[in-house]
């Protein structure tokens, strides 16, 4: 198996992701991948994808990934369904952390326990 093969999975994110200025070469049998994510939230997704595939400390592959803007962690598009403890879970592992993106999003939520679909809310860096 070939190791752009192997790391198909992240190629594959970085195209769902939207990843700008995306260049994927190999070298020997290390695949070089370099592109810019939106958010940081994004970044940490295509390295997890590459950990998942590679190990933790995996030597076939070297990836600059930078970040356009790193002055919120992602930005959220409410779903149906969806609260803040929920959505805090999914993006902090911590469902009781809500308060923080509710204060992040005071200019368009008047409580912690009112969301709507489509709203798209700030999620702050952790």
């Amino acid at each position: 198996m070939s190791v752009k093969a192997k790391y198909q999975g992240v190629l594959d994110l970085g195209e769902q992701l939207g990843i700008k200025n995306g260049n994927v070469t190999e070298e020997g049998n290390v695949l070089k991948i370099k592109g810019e994510a939106n958010t940081p939230y994004e970044k940490d997704l295509i390295w997890d994808k590459i950990k998942a595939l590679g190990g933790d400390n995996a030597s076939d592959i070297k990836a600059n990934i930078s970040v356009t803007d790193d002055s919120v962690y992602h930005r959220h598009t409410v779903s149906s369904g969806e609260s803040l403890s929920k959505i805090s879970k999914h993006y902090y592992g911590d469902a009781m952390k809500y308060n923080k993106i509710f204060e992040a999003n005071t200019n368009i939520l008047k409580s912690a326990d009112v969301i709507h679909p489509d709203q798209v809310l700030v999620i702050p860096n952790p």
